[in-house]
């Protein structure tokens, strides 16, 4: 049986709104992608209090951290000019050179916004 790979349209460094969830309307930065929980780290939503055990050999101390948690990608959508936009594809022709200074014809995929097809 093969195993599909998940598809997750926001990468890391997005800006991004939260649309749903407990943070809905906080904006902020994509800090990590975790694609096969479908799942994104966004900077300064959804943190939560981590109680963390003291190490001696490194010389942190213990305590109670604050820490980002993973939100689910469907609860939240990238921004482009301050506003949410679904995201798209389309395929683009490019020229792509070889070592030996010959050129070649390929295509490339980009992300787009749906509502005005801009690049993202």
């Amino acid at each position: 049986m093969a195993v599909s790979k998940k598809t997750v349209n926001i990468k890391k460094g997005d800006t991004v709104k939260v649309i749903a969830g407990k943070d809905k309307g906080a904006e902020g930065k994509v800090i990590a992608v975790l694609r096969e929980e479908e799942r994104v780290i966004v900077e300064g939503v959804n943190r939560i209090k981590k109680h963390v055990k003291t190490q001696t050999q490194s010389g942190t101390t213990g305590g109670i951290v604050t820490t980002e948690a993973p939100i689910h990608v469907s609860n939240v959508m990238v921004l482009e000019d301050g506003m949410p936009v679904r995201l798209g594809f389309k395929r683009e022709q490019v020229e792509k050179r070889r070592p030996d200074g010959s050129t070649y014809s390929a295509e490339r995929s980009v992300r787009v916004s749906r509502k005005t097809g801009k690049e993202i």
